[in-house]
């Protein structure tokens, strides 16, 4: 594969929970300026969490998936309500 990502999972998932529950009413590129990556950063990690999200759903993992997207989702709303409120 490529190189090792500088950023942590965490930044990944939350930045790709950020984009999905957008639910399309943002691009890549908005979402990214937010999170403080480029868009074909954040393309790229959603690609891959659809991948492996692909993955766990085959081997029967489902019931767990989705708490893991909801936790990263909340991770992520966590994290964008806290710097808003720094602002």
């Amino acid at each position: 594969m490529g190189r090792k990502s500088p950023y942590p999972v965490e930044v990944r998932n939350d930045a790709v929970a950020l984009f999905r529950a957008a639910g399309g009413r943002r691009t890549y590129a908005a979402v990214a300026a937010d999170v403080g990556v480029t868009g074909e950063t954040l393309r790229s990690w959603v690609r891959q969490a659809d991948e492996q999200a692909g993955r766990a759903a085959g081997s029967g993992e489902k019931g767990s998936e989705s708490r893991d997207e909801e936790l990263v989702r909340l991770r992520a709303e966590l994290s964008r309500l806290r710097k808003a409120e720094k602002e």
